[in-house]
Formats: C-alpha cells, structure tokens, sequence
C-alpha cells in the first residue's frame, strides 16, 4: 500500500512520502551501526536521563501528537491524548528503573566469584502497527534504547506523520543522531533488513500472518524475535461478579480504538443465571454508543483505520449470520463519507462458526452463554489466541481456578485487560512470545553475559 496519510473519517489523502530506495536503506543501516558504537558506551544513567526528557517532550506535544493520531487512524481526541500521556510515562518508567533492571547482577560461587553483565544486542528492527501508533512503539523503544540498543522503526504505511514525529521526539530529547531512525518503507523492504547481519533481532506487533513470516526469517539466521500478534480475548461474567460495573467495562472493553486493539474484549461468555439480565443491558449500552467525527468530544467510537478492514469486518459479520448467529444491534457499515461501522451485538454464533475462534478488528461483539465454570473455561480456550482474559467473579475459588486455567499472556480479575509500564505484556499460542514492559521487557534485547573468575578476581 502507499505511504500515506488518508484520513478515514473523510477519505482525504492528507500526505503522501516516497518509500526509501534500497542504496537509502543501506545508508541508514550503515548509520545505525555508527551510533550504536557510540550509544552502548554512555553511561546507562544518561540514557535513563534522555528518557526523562522524551517523557517531557512528549508531555510537551500532547495535543499536536494526539491530532496527528486521530487524523492517521480516526481514535477520538481524548484517548488519544491519553495514549501519549501514557508513552510518556513508560519513558518516565524506564528512565527510573532502567539503571537498576541493568545493574550487575552478582552470583555466590565460593571461592571463585562471578557475575551476569547486562549489555545491548545491537539493531533493533522494530515492525509496528498503526492502531496505537505512538504506544506500540514506544513500549519497544523505551526499554530497548534505555539497555543502549539502537532502533530502526518500520511503521503501518497509513500512518508516516506518527512515524516521523515519533524519531523527532527522541531527537529533541537529545538522543544522539540516528539512534532512533524512522524508515519509511513498504513491507516489501523488510525481508532485506531482517537478513541483513547487521540487524541483531527484531520485534513486530500485527497480524498472525505476518508475525510468522518474521519469526520464520529470523529464526532462519537465528536472531531474536518478539512477537505480539492477534487476540480474540474473552471477558468472562460469572454471577457474583458487579453487574452494573461488569456491562460498564464490557462496552469499554469491546470499543475500545473502535474495537481495533488486540487486547479488546472480543467474547463475552457470560453464566446462564444472569445471562439474560446482561444480553439487555449490554446491548443497550452498544445501541447507545455515538459514531462519528473522532475530533468532537462527545463522539464515542471514530470510523475504522481503513476501508479493507471496514470491509472485512462486515465480511464477518454477514458469515456470522450465515452461520446461524442473530443481530441484536448494528450489524452494517455506515453510508457516509469515512470507514464506519455500526457497534454490533451478535448473539446465537456456533461455537465451531469461523467467526468465533477469528480476531474481529471492529466494534463487534459476540456474546455467549455457559452453564457453569467449566464451560466458560473451555469457551474462553477454544481459540488460537492467548493474549488476555477478563474474569468478572466475586468467588475467590473460581478466580483462582480461571487463573490457573485459562490460556493467556494476561488475566485481569474485574477489571479490563490493559498494559501497564509495570508490567509483562505478550502472549501464548498464537498471539506470540517473549514479553514487552517491566523488567521482562528490558531484558529482551540485551545479552545476559555470564562472568566468571577463579578464586576471586578481579569480577
């Protein structure tokens, strides 16, 4: 697809860049292996402290870089101002606690000594999506830049004003040149760059199809990959559960960014006794959502990112009633300017249809009925994906139970799914591997490098 910004609320092509050529990819990879020469010996406290000043910077540019996003992928103003407030405090994060997650790790191996030093890859190839165009970047790149790695960013092609903005925060930080190089380049261009030796390991967070083909090049030429791909998320409401908090936080959780997060709520699974209770209320609540223009403060879902992913999610849908599954809600793209689509509830999807083991990338819920823990379990496993869970119970042993059972990287306990700076983020099966955030996070671009000396030494 064409580098550009199209706006999905209009359709107006608002800017278009040329991808680099192959002899401009070379010279940038020449650059980024000049910087990390330089960049690995500064003292892990004064990357920390550039850090602190990116968290500024972004604080800085809040509404400039929140418009860039909502005019890119169509996300409402207000949660995108939120998303940059929250890359500011994973820089913050990490420039607290980067120093210590890098210490020296010291080792008791009487009466000789050792040590694990924590030192960076090298170039990092980061592969990102454009639904969170500024977090799923800076959740990479604060860590792995903080451990003194370089990055070579490779954003969505329908969003270069976020990628381009993104490499002048780091530079008005006062990174040093090319430590963070944006490219603006088709996925064509990738392959090459993952081959290439001077690229020490590369993460990517997308779909399922092109998170294999990036695990199989890399792991061809043994590098390192993290991988956060799909997700079709289950949100479990078991009786004891806050009703009224439960349906509250289901609607958010299922249209959130217009349902385009791979962390939504995308299968309510809800007990028998109160199933009926919450099929209304919950489908009330969707019917009343605002759809519109996401620069207006009252507008509570935008138009989808592009118009191929309006139209699968309608694809989806119409499979979903073929198969047997009833519209309670929606159910159809809105006939406006813009890629919007209708808040949907379906209700009746065979569990063996497509559509319920699928990743549906819109404001669509399906909702189900179980009979008791068991099969709610079964349910919420009954995919490819395992990248977070919601459990809504009050009963300590199921909570207990849904913990141990259930397949995801994540399990929130009433609450919604959500990464946090504080804390592992990634997933099992098919939504991926290795983790993003927190202390795991750091460590995935560094080399644990074992020292040891006899009879003391000098380690």
């Amino acid at each position: 697809m064409p580098i550009a910004s199209i706006n999905p609320a209009t359709g107006e092509i608002l800017i278009e860049f040329l991808a680099l050529s192959s002899e401009e990819i070379r010279t940038r990879l020449a650059r980024a292996v000049k910087a990390f020469a330089s960049w690995r010996s500064v003292p892990t406290a004064e990357r920390a402290a550039m850090m602190a000043r990116a968290a500024e910077v972004l604080d800085s540019r809040r509404e400039n870089l929140a418009t860039l996003i909502t005019v890119e992928i169509g996300r409402p103003i207000q949660p995108a101002r939120d998303e940059i407030a929250k890359c500011a405090l994973a820089c913050r994060y990490y420039a607290e606690h980067g120093p210590a997650m890098l210490r020296d790790v010291a080792f008791d191996v009487a009466p000789n000594r050792a040590r694990v030093v924590m030192q960076p890859l090298g170039i990092v190839l980061a592969v990102m999506p454009w639904n969170f165009p500024f977090w799923q970047v800076f959740r990479f790149a604060a860590p792995a830049l903080t451990a003194g790695n370089v990055g070579l960013l490779k954003h969505a092609s329908n969003v270069p004003q976020c990628a381009l903005a993104i490499e002048d925060v780091f530079r008005q930080a006062g990174l040093p040149e090319d430590v963070f190089q944006t490219l603006l380049i088709g996925s064509d261009a990738v392959p090459a760059i993952i081959e290439d030796h001077r690229v020490r390991a590369v993460t990517l967070t997308g779909s399922e199809p092109a998170g294999s083909d990036v695990a199989s090049r890399a792991a061809k030429l043994i590098k390192k990959a993290v991988l956060e791909l799909g997700g079709s998320d289950p949100f479990i409401v078991m009786p004891s559960a806050d009703f009224d908090e439960a349906v509250r936080t289901a609607v958010k959780a299922r249209v959130i960014n217009a349902g385009q997060s791979c962390i939504a709520a995308k299968r309510f699974i809800v007990h028998e006794q109160i199933y009926e209770r919450f099929e209304a209320a919950f489908t009330s609540a969707m019917r009343a959502l605002h759809v519109g223009d996401p620069m207006d403060p009252a507008t509570d879902i935008g138009p989808l990112a592009l118009p191929a992913i309006r139209d699968e999610v309608a694809a989806q849908v119409r499979r979903a009633v073929e198969a047997g599954a009833r519209v309670l809600t929606g159910g159809r793209a809105i006939e406006s300017p813009g890629n919007f689509y209708e808040p949907t509830v379906l209700v009746d999807v065979p569990c063996d249809a497509d559509v319920a083991r699928e990743e549906v990338f819109g404001p669509v819920a399906m909702v189900f009925r179980v009979p008791d823990v068991d099969a709610a379990i079964e349910l919420a496993n009954d995919t490819p994906f395992g990248l977070g869970a919601s459990v809504w119970t009050n009963d300590a042993a199921e909570q207990e139970r849904f913990i141990d059972r259930i397949e995801a990287g994540q399990v929130f306990i009433n609450g919604m799914v959500a990464s946090d700076p504080r804390l592992p983020f990634g997933g099992v099966k098919h939504s991926g591997y290795g983790r993003e955030l927190s202390e795991a996070g750091i460590r995935e671009f560094v080399n644990l490098k074992t020292v040891w000396s006899k009879g003391g030494g000098t380690v």
